[in-house]
C-alpha cells in the first residue's frame, strides 16, 4: 500500500507550525500505524533530515502515551482502541492521511506531535489516591463489595490518560478524565475517607490547568479508546456538589 502523510511539524510551543507533505510507499496493510511512522522515520534518517516527534511506549493499547489526530479523530478511524492498535488496512490505498497533535491549552506542544500531558499527572497528584491504610490485598478483599460497584468502579479505572477525551471536546474538557479518576475511588469503602476532599482538589486542579468546561456533546465518551461512559461526569458533578456543600474551605 502507498500513502501521503500530511503530518504537523513543529520544533516548539513558541514556534509556529506547518503541515508537510511525505509519500510512505510498500507499507504493509498488517503494520500499525505507528510501525508506518517509524518506517517513514527511517527514510528521515537516511536522508540526513530530522525526523518526527511522537509519543509510544507499550504499542498495546495500555499505556495511553500515543496521542495523534488522524484524519481529524483522536486515535484515528477505529473506536475503542488507541492510535496504537490502528492498522494500515483502515485506509484506502493511495490516500492521504492528516496527522496531527491533540489541539488543547493544557496539552503544549513540545515537538511535532508530541504534547506535554503532565496536567493529568498534577491532577492525578491533587488527590486520585488513597493515602489511608488499606491493609495487604487479602484484608482488602474481605470486604464485601457488590458485583455491580466492583464492574463499575473497574470501568472508569479503564481510562488509559492518553487524553482523547479533551482532544475530542470542543472546549478541551477534561471532565471525563477526573470523572474516571473520582469514580473509581467514590464506589469503593477504600475511598471514603477522603471523598470530598479528593473531589474538590482534582477538579480546582483541573481549572488551574486551564481545560474547559464541558461540552455536553459526548464525544468524549465516544472517542475515548477505554469506551468510559459518560456516567462518570454525572458521578464527579454530583461527588463535587456534595463535597462544596459542605467544605470547610471558605473559597
Amino acid at each position: 500500500m502507498n500513502f501521503t502523510l500530511r503530518i504537523w511539524r513543529q520544533k516548539n510551543a513558541n514556534t509556529p507550525g506547518k503541515f508537510v507533505s511525505y509519500a510512505v510507499n510498500d507499507v504493509s496493510a498488517d503494520m500499525s500505524f505507528l510501525e508506518t511512522l517509524d518506517v517513514l522515520n527511517g527514510a528521515l534518517i537516511r536522508r540526513g533530515e530530522d525526523i518526527i516527534a511522537f509519543d509510544h511506549d507499550c504499542r498495546e493499547g495500555i499505556c495511553g502515551s500515543c496521542s495523534l489526530y488522524v484524519n481529524g479523530r483522536p486515535h484515528g478511524p477505529q473506536t475503542g482502541g488507541a492510535v496504537c492498535m490502528l492498522h494500515m488496512r483502515s485506509f484506502l490505498d493511495d490516500s492521504t492521511i492528516v496527522v496531527e497533535p491533540w489541539r488543547a491549552r493544557a496539552f503544549p506542544i513540545i515537538k511535532d506531535l508530541s504534547t506535554d500531558r503532565t496536567a493529568f499527572d498534577r491532577i492525578v497528584q491533587a488527590g486520585g489516591y488513597i493515602s489511608v491504610g488499606t491493609g495487604s490485598a487479602p484484608d482488602a478483599n474481605e470486604i464485601a463489595i457488590p458485583r455491580e460497584t466492583q464492574e463499575a468502579s473497574m470501568d472508569a479505572a479503564a481510562c488509559i490518560a492518553c487524553g482523547a477525551c479533551v482532544a475530542a471536546c470542543k472546549n478541551a474538557s477534561a471532565m471525563l478524565f477526573v470523572g474516571a479518576q473520582v469514580t473509581k475511588f467514590a464506589l469503593l469503602p477504600q475511598g471514603q475517607p477522603e471523598r470530598k476532599k479528593r473531589a474538590e482538589r482534582m477538579v480546582a486542579q483541573m481549572d488551574a490547568e486551564g481545560f474547559g468546561a464541558c461540552s455536553f456533546t459526548g464525544a468524549c465518551s465516544v472517542e475515548c479508546p477505554a469506551s468510559i461512559p459518560l456516567d462518570v461526569i454525572t458521578r464527579l458533578n454530583r461527588e463535587y456538589l456534595g463535597a462544596k456543600l459542605t467544605s470547610e474551605n471558605e473559597t
